[in-house]
């Protein structure tokens, strides 16, 4: 079974691979997207670059590996991450359908 719970825009794609190409990332590292517990029950998106996990999915996308933890997967569906660059803020958000 191939799950891929969670997307990328095209300016997340290109945000991702600038970052690992110019940020020193090693080459056995994939993004890591997951989700975080927040304060008073709720829940934010977390996003970041590590090595796979016993109990991650991966699959590729735009030759980026992406890892999701699996208990994380029914939270993420239909997530997809974009990037914002505004004259007020720059950086990922999240989106979901």
């Amino acid at each position: 079974m191939n799950i891929e719970p969670v997307t990328l825009s095209e300016k997340a794609t290109e945000e991702v691979i600038n970052i690992m190409q110019n940020k020193g990332i090693p080459a056995d590292y994939g993004l890591r997207i997951g989700i975080k517990g927040g304060g008073c029950g709720s829940m934010g998106f977390m996003l970041g670059f590590d090595k796979k996990k016993e109990d991650d999915i991966d699959y590729i996308k735009n030759d980026i590996p992406i890892y999701v933890d699996k208990k994380h997967v029914m939270y993420l569906i239909g997530v997809e991450v974009d990037f914002y660059e505004g004259s007020d803020e720059r950086g990922f958000v999240f989106n979901k359908s």
